[in-house]
């Protein structure tokens, strides 16, 4: 639905100085309820009263497609990297194109991953292999790494995807262990 609107890729009309639309926030993360869609419109280098006409005309053909708030920012492409735009990494590690319906950093050859560091040492036997469970799956039951592409680098060590971080962190809580979030750009 609403939270899936990059996969979608809406045909919408805009100006050819639209570098991409780019969807972040909650309404990307899955297991978050959001109050509202955070859409950044990217510009090509133009006067900022096109950018805001341009952002609002892209605003009201998407208000037609969602049932809740958009909350819409426009930068140009110097803009979004500034030290005082507070949105650029979650628009840049978060974000979803779309226009193109993949990660926006793939725009700029990265790879957004997460990286869960966590140890087990303080768990009884019979907690680690629940935990591995709930890793792997059991039973013919899905796990997370399957249910949510995320993978085991070596003991210890999970990678995934961004959008899946709340319920990965949110499942390794359960367990109260150890760990730490890492987030890296791949190249």
């Amino acid at each position: 639905m609403m939270q899936k609107l990059w996969l979608k890729k809406p045909t919408l009309n805009y100006n050819k100085d639209v570098l991409d639309i780019v969807q972040f926030g909650s309404s990307v993360e899955d297991g978050k309820t959001p109050e509202d869609i955070d859409i950044a419109v990217i510009f090509n280098k133009i006067p900022l009263k096109e950018q805001l006409d341009g952002a609002q005309e892209i605003k009201r053909q998407l208000e037609t497609l969602l049932e809740i708030p958009i909350h819409i920012n426009s930068f140009d492409f110097y803009s979004l990297f500034d030290s005082s735009n507070f949105a650029k990494e979650s628009i840049l590690f978060y974000g979803k194109s779309i226009i193109h319906g993949d990660d926006f950093a793939k725009r700029f050859g990265f790879s957004p991953r997460i990286q869960i560091y966590y140890s087990l040492e303080k768990l009884k036997k019979k907690d680690k292999i629940r935990f591995n469970y709930m890793l792997n799956g059991r039973g013919g039951e899905y796990g997370l790494f399957r249910e949510h592409k995320g993978k085991l680098l070596k003991p210890g060590l999970i990678e995934i995807n961004p959008e899946f971080e709340n319920i990965f962190v949110g499942s390794i809580k359960e367990f109260k262990v150890d760990f730490k979030v890492r987030r890296v750009l791949l190249g």
